[in-house]
């Protein structure tokens, strides 16, 4: 009886929490790429801007051990949403000013600060206030409220601010209107997640603050933590495997966007900011979804080794589709919606490998802190390639940028063959 009431209460924070984890991620890394776009900002100003606000999930391994050390995994979510509210504003505020983006980007670095903070106090938060048979049962809960803030953020969201953008109102300013409305809205669903969860959230007896643990054990221990991971067989291979299996995506996410929203006149496709909300947060995120799903499905009947060698195929040459669609430059919304789902579908598909790749050099004494590590250097695969995307293609055009992004996978297929994985992981990681 009491299994079932803990899962009757956990089904009133479990989805909320992990719906309010996704979308300030989804928010700062893809909603406001359209946002600038949309403002008048250069390709080059938003692809390097826009790739700093990785930085905090970046360096987050450096303050994690804080969020474990200093006050409860409660108390860091309740404020941390509370900081995510004010820092919407903030952006909401300052977009109706002159130096919009100088100020909106200060206020989006806070919300990407409290957003990889958050992450830390949620998933610590989980296997606390869960027992081990329920954080089991409820991973495909909490993944798939992931899933839908995707969908909300780079959906719903946008065809939001797009509507507004094309409404009645027609004075001048009605885009910086439209998504001035929009991260109010945005600022509002985080004050009623700091209400709500503030009230819903149990209090679990292991979500203590560890007073007991003195500045030099501390030290000891986060130091001890790095060494070994820099230690690991094959460190150096595994650094450059991380850094490299995204590189060619790292280059596509900042510029795939102001590519489908630019004129024809500029080399794009020339959509509304409707129409792209719709190709990327309805039909992109469902085919994301399905992608994922059969990649762990597959994952567990024959493990990673067997699969990594399709699935670094899957995340990188759909890429060419992009290529495609700047020769072509169709106005079929058929076509294009149908393009960005094939290519989101490898995407899904092929992270999987990746995610499995953490998962497993992360085993072993300090598992979390490790995965923690190789998160971090995940984002700063993608930070450093985004960073320098929006000067290339505005350098050499779409049509050129595009191919180079197809030519930059190819070291992921080189680094690849030296990987050196068991046989057997994945099958019980996933089955498990």
């Amino acid at each position: 009886m009491s299994s079932v009431q803990s899962k009757a209460k956990a089904w009133k924070w479990v989805p909320s929490l992990y719906f309010a984890e996704g979308l300030p991620y989804i928010v700062v890394m893809s909603v406001s790429v359209i946002m600038y776009k949309k403002l008048g900002i250069s390709n080059t100003d938003i692809a390097l801007y826009t790739s700093w606000l990785y930085l905090p999930w970046v360096i987050k391994p450096f303050w994690s051990p804080v969020v474990d050390i200093l006050k409860t995994k409660r108390t860091w979510i309740i404020v941390m949403q509370l900081l995510l509210g004010a820092g919407f504003a903030g952006v909401a505020l300052t977009i109706p000013g002159e130096n919009f983006f100088r100020y909106s980007l200060a206020f989006l670095w806070l919300v990407a600060f409290g957003s990889a903070t958050q992450d830390i106090a949620i998933d610590g938060f989980y296997m606390l206030g869960l027992s081990k048979h329920n954080q089991v049962w409820f991973v495909g809960i909490r993944n798939t409220a992931y899933r839908f803030a995707m969908i909300f953020g780079q959906g719903l969201l946008i065809i939001f601010a797009g509507f507004l953008e094309t409404s009645s109102l027609k004075e001048s300013g009605n885009i910086s209107y439209a998504w001035m409305i929009t991260f109010f809205v945005i600022a509002g669903l985080f004050i009623l997640f700091f209400l709500y969860h503030n009230y819903i959230l149990p209090r679990p007896e292991k979500d203590l603050t560890k007073r007991e643990l003195t500045f030099a054990l501390f030290s000891k221990e986060f130091f001890q933590t790095f060494k070994l991971f820099f230690k690991k067989k094959q460190i150096i291979i595994i650094l450059l495997f991380i850094l490299l299996y995204r590189l060619g995506e790292g280059q596509l996410a900042k510029i795939a966007a102001p590519f489908l929203l630019d004129a024809k006149e500029a080399g794009g496709l020339g959509l509304t900011t409707s129409q792209v909300g719709f190709a990327y947060g309805t039909v992109g995120i469902i085919a994301l979804i399905f992608g994922g799903l059969l990649g762990g499905f597959v994952s567990a009947k024959h493990g990673l080794k067997y699969w990594i060698w399709w699935m670094l195929a899957a995340i990188n040459l759909p890429d060419l589709i992009y290529v495609f669609l700047s020769y072509t430059q169709t106005t079929s919304l058929i076509i294009i919606n149908l393009s960005i789902a094939i290519e989101q579908f490898g995407y899904g598909f092929g992270f999987t490998a990746f995610l499995l790749f953490l998962i497993y050099i992360s085993e072993g004494n300090y598992k979390t802190a490790h995965y923690a590590i190789a998160t971090g250097l995940m984002a700063l695969g993608m930070m450093i390639p985004g960073m320098i995307s929006g000067w290339l293609q505005e350098l050499i055009g779409y049509n050129q940028f595009f191919i180079w992004v197809c030519i930059s996978t190819i070291p992921a297929f080189i680094i690849t063959k030296f990987l050196d994985i068991d046989p057997e992981f994945g099958k019980k990681t996933i089955a498990e």
